[in-house]
């Protein structure tokens, strides 16, 4: 039982395809989590009919998912580093499949809002494991990029494979399978977890810091729940105002709070840590877009072009191959040819023009003349972005922080999301009932609401790539970049610090 316990790469060849078993078990465990954030879009309408929910109170099958998933991102990244990245992850996958069994069996409203918090949790400790142990487990520049490629792919194609995947099960079967599926590919991951992921040693000391916890995960919760109630109440309202400022004050405390602590949580010198604040606000920025088009996109096509669920998974699919085409293949190899800024700013820039190539997309529009072409580009232009993106988080940090570093990035990538989704979506209906107002057809307001959104999408992404160009800071070479997590000492979190 030991050796299935406590695994270890050999050397050799033998070593090598073990740990790219290793990141297909990652890889996959990474999967179910990132696509679990906008499995359940298409297969609401379903899930309203048949429990019940309100308009307003079926925004919560989504938000109490981002909910427990973001607040619980920087906790679960210091558990980790403390207690072991392969035991946070297993834990975790257990936890989010037994809580996606509990959502395919739900009979009601209560019992699938709670099943999703709990599915939040353990998304958010095994997401906060994921990156770290790839980091871990590939060392040399050429493969780390190669596996960042790989993983980025998974991040950021996991969002349209989860509509795609939410179209055909819930067109096929019904919307309880988004969920009943996990079931099976998370009991095999469990299981292969524990026979393939190397178990490290503690990189921490063995405490934790409760009062920081319990600080940075209650304004890590209210601020999501400010940023969802937006989308559902408005910004103006007081349930909004109310948690956005509990947030602040929340965040405050916990700086306050970690600037006395013996052992933080969070080391306040590692926010100050350059590439790493640039990747997390350029990760904000972008994830609002992208998010932003999945849920555009979806509507459009259903709303607008009278498409079905399984049809409009479908239309994603071109986007999800050509994100893992480039993510695995031509994004490692522009990283380690050109370092990561060059791919991560050029990749934006491609992104945004996608997202405003979309916003054309007229009420009589046709996929492959109206929707197609911006959809490459964005394929292209995030399959391009996001490895050099993960490398730009994680390369300036020492090993002991990595997996705080991986939480503090994967939480700018769910405010993006939950930010992106309350702004553009209140964009969208704000311009939509305007037009209608005036005298527009419904399917003519629809359009030109999305129209708006997409080009606010296609803003935030270029407004990202501006940041990467600026503040980013290029290592010495493409080598370095890739391996910093590795080679740098301890003490060199305070030094890439500006």
């Amino acid at each position: 039982m030991t050796a299935v316990a406590s695994p270890s790469i050999a050397p050799g060849a033998a070593g090598e395809r073990a740990r790219w078993v290793a990141l297909a078990v990652v890889c996959t465990g990474s999967l179910m989590n990132v696509l679990d954030t906008t499995i359940v879009g298409v297969a609401l309408p379903a899930i309203r009919s048949e429990l019940g929910f309100s308009a307003e109170s079926l925004a919560w099958v989504v938000n109490a998912y981002l909910l427990a998933y973001g607040g619980l991102l920087l906790l679960g990244g210091r558990l980790g580093d403390l207690f072991g990245h392969r035991r946070l992850f297993t834990i975790g996958i257990a936890v989010f499949t037994l809580a996606s069994l509990a959502c395919g069996l739900a009979a009601n409203q209560g019992m699938l809002l709670a099943a999703r918090a709990v599915q939040g949790l353990g998304g958010a400790f095994a997401s906060a494991a994921a990156l770290s142990l790839v980091v871990s487990l590939f060392t040399e520049p050429p493969a780390r990029a190669k596996a960042m490629g790989v993983f980025g792919f998974v991040s950021a194609g996991g969002g349209s494979i989860g509509v795609l995947l939410g179209g055909v099960l819930t067109g096929l079967a019904s919307w309880h399978w988004i969920f009943l599926v996990n079931v099976p590919i998370g009991a095999v991951v469990w299981l292969a977890s524990l026979r393939v992921l190397p178990a490290a040693a503690r990189q921490g000391g063995g405490r934790v810091d409760v009062p920081g916890a319990v600080l940075v995960t209650g304004a890590m919760l209210a601020g999501v729940y400010g940023i969802t109630s937006a989308g559902e109440a408005g910004w103006a309202s007081a349930r909004t105002i109310a948690a956005l400022a509990a947030a602040v004050v929340l965040a405050a405390a916990f700086t306050a709070v970690e600037s006395r602590a013996g052992a933080p949580l969070v080391p306040l010198v590692l926010l100050r840590v350059r590439n790493l604040l640039t990747a997390s606000v350029t990760g904000v920025l972008w994830t609002a877009g992208m998010f932003a088009m999945f849920f555009l996109t979806t509507l459009y096509l259903q709303l607008v072009l009278g498409y079905s669920p399984l049809q409009t998974g479908l239309a994603f699919l071109p986007t999800n191959l050509l994100m893992a085409g480039v993510s695995m293949g031509v994004s490692a190899r522009l990283v380690a040819r050109f370092g990561i800024k060059p791919p991560l700013v050029g990749g934006l820039l491609l992104a945004a023009a996608g997202l405003a190539l979309m916003a054309r997309a007229p009420v009589g529009g046709h996929f492959v003349t109206d929707l197609l072409p911006g959809m490459i580009a964005l394929g292209f232009g995030a399959g391009t972005a996001l490895p050099p993106l993960l490398l730009a988080a994680t390369g300036a940090v020492a090993p002991a922080d990595a997996g705080l570093a991986s939480g503090i990035s994967n939480t700018s990538v769910m405010l993006g999301g939950a930010l992106g989704l309350a702004v553009l979506a209140g964009v969208a209906a704000t311009r939509a009932r305007h037009l209608a107002a005036a005298g527009h057809s419904q399917l003519a307001a629809l359009a030109g609401g999305y129209h708006l959104a997409y080009l606010v999408a296609a803003a935030c992404t270029a407004a990202a790539a501006l940041i990467a160009a600026a503040w980013l800071r290029t290592a010495q070479s493409p080598s370095a970049s890739a391996a910093a997590p590795v080679a740098e000492p301890a003490t060199s979190t305070a030094a890439a610090s500006g």
